[in-house]
């Protein structure tokens, strides 16, 4: 029996995710910043949740607005459940719905395993792992509450995780994270299976490598540069754009046999340079 594909938008970069609701936690700088734009250049209404920066926030939501789009910010912790919970009842209230979830807050606390607080470890854990649980959580809840919406998207709602290249590769005085995001990982997986009968599509992206103000210190020297670029086979550091952009196309229903997939954007580094000449 034959059975026919989704009807799917002109090849339209803001027709994309037209008439669809986004939110995206950590989004008030860096890749979260640049997926909220992205997402609101594909024709997005955007919530942007930010924990600490009100302005930078603001200014990403008054970005989207310029474009045509509506924008709300809502300050929460994405590790604390009374905050996601009022933060998606929010969300609703406002635009009557989320489409699209993209779990982006992240955390680092760096430190040799053996002088790892269990501090630093817990708060990596609980932003990294427990808030990308928490927001999943609470995106599912609202997709079945509300059920497909024909026209607007041939899925029942999308996750998007940001994890890392570091759900593949350790990384050596990073072991919280590393773990994180290796957990992150079958979270997604093990997310994806369960609910994809539902019509909710999970996935996630991992970026490599991207300028962005919490690695400063790898790219803002010639030097560091260059020690950086041994990592990178594609011999250039990635633009927090370009991981925008690939969100909302998986985000889009272009990508709707897209499931239970990590998307990496590394310029190559999951490649292991190091084993270029036979190692």
């Amino acid at each position: 029996m034959h059975v026919p594909g989704p009807v799917l938008p002109a090849l339209n970069s803001q027709a994309l995710l037209k008439g669809q609701t986004a939110l995206v936690t950590g989004a008030s700088s860096g890749i979260g910043r640049a997926i909220a734009l992205a997402l609101g250049a594909a024709g997005a209404d955007v919530i942007v949740n930010y924990v600490a920066s009100p302005a930078d926030a603001e200014a990403v939501a008054e970005a989207i607005r310029s474009g045509g789009r509506r924008a709300m910010t809502v300050q929460a912790d994405v590790a604390n459940e009374e905050q996601v919970l009022a933060m998606f009842a929010s969300a609703v209230r406002e635009f009557g719905t989320v489409d699209i979830l993209v779990s982006n807050a992240g955390r680092e606390c760096n430190a040799p395993f053996h002088e790892m607080s269990v501090a630093d470890w817990d708060a990596v854990i609980n932003v990294n792992l427990r808030g990308a649980f928490l927001c999943a959580r609470s995106a599912v809840r609202e997709f079945l509450r509300r059920g497909a919406r024909p026209g607007i998207s041939v899925a029942a709602g999308k996750i998007i995780f940001t994890s890392s290249v570091h759900e593949i590769i350790p990384w050596a005085g990073h072991v919280n994270y590393a773990a994180s995001k290796g957990g992150l990982m079958l979270l997604m997986k093990s997310l994806a299976q369960e609910v994809s009968d539902k019509r909710i599509r999970v996935n996630s992206i991992a970026p490599g490598a991207i300028r962005t103000p919490i690695n400063t210190a790898a790219w803002s020297t010639p030097e560091a540069y260059a020690d950086l670029m041994k990592l990178v086979p594609y011999k250039r550091i990635g633009e927090p754009d370009e991981v925008g952009r690939a969100a909302a196309w998986l985000a889009s229903d272009f990508a709707d046999y897209i499931v239970g997939a990590t998307l990496v954007i590394d310029g190559g580094m999951t490649l292991y340079p190091g084993f270029e000449s036979g190692g």
